[in-house]
């Protein structure tokens, strides 16, 4: 009774139809999570000891400053050009992921299983979704080589001692711990697009193992043995 139980949750879950709906849900939720972080201000923050009512964050695109009396106060950079470089990469490849892992999702959905567009031409549908699944690990690792990037440096920078130890410092802020997030989940989301396409030709396989003689004599001999 267990065993078949494990069978049939297999055959429902398990199914190249439900991999393509795992791997696109996967793709949306982290896309809009690196979508999310690309434009928060929250990728450095610092706090100073010698005036604790300021907390200043660090991002992209802009720079705030918060107050207890004022609340948050947000200004972008004046200088394209005066920016680190590190920072100026980090945009072009946070943009990069966005347009990619929007085109992954545009991608996939018309490859999938129960979409009435495409139909009856199983190929198409299945380049749809490998390209679904190279354009969602771009967008992973285009996500996840900026905010690495800046952890580096932020890491450097906090701990140079060229700097006087009363002067505040940058710290890792939380933009950085979803942006790890999102590119992990569009990694997963891009392999869980090649799983389904793997299992979509095993499911199109033809059935000549079953007609195999070595299967033959196998039923043969298991015929024989219950005979006895």
């Amino acid at each position: 009774m267990l065993h078949r139980e494990r069978r049939l949750f297999t055959m429902v879950f398990l199914t190249t139809k439900m991999m393509q709906r795992t791997a696109l849900f996967v793709t949306f939720g982290s896309f809009v999570t690196s979508l999310v972080t690309a434009f928060l201000p929250l990728w450095k923050t610092m706090n100073s000891d010698l005036n604790e009512v300021e907390n200043w964050f660090s991002g992209l695109w802009l720079t705030c400053l918060y107050t207890d009396e004022r609340g948050i106060q947000c200004k972008a950079y004046d200088s394209v050009l005066g920016l680190p470089l590190d920072l100026q990469i980090s945009r072009v490849l946070m943009l990069i992921s966005i347009g990619t892992g929007a085109f992954a999702l545009l991608a996939a959905f018309p490859g999938l299983e129960g979409v009435g567009m495409f139909v009856g031409q199983p190929g198409v549908k299945r380049g749809l979704l490998i390209f679904s699944g190279v354009l969602t690990w771009l967008s992973g690792l285009t996500t996840l080589a900026p905010v690495s990037v800046l952890a580096y440096t932020t890491v450097v920078e906090f701990w140079d001692e060229g700097f006087p130890d009363a002067m505040p410092r940058w710290e890792y802020g939380e933009a950085m711990f979803s942006g790890w997030f999102g590119g992990l989940g569009l990694v997963i989301g891009g392999t869980l697009f090649f799983v389904a396409v793997c299992m979509g030709d095993y499911d199109l396989r033809p059935p000549r193992a079953l007609n195999s003689p070595q299967v033959k004599h196998r039923s043969k001999h298991y015929l024989k043995t219950e005979v006895l």
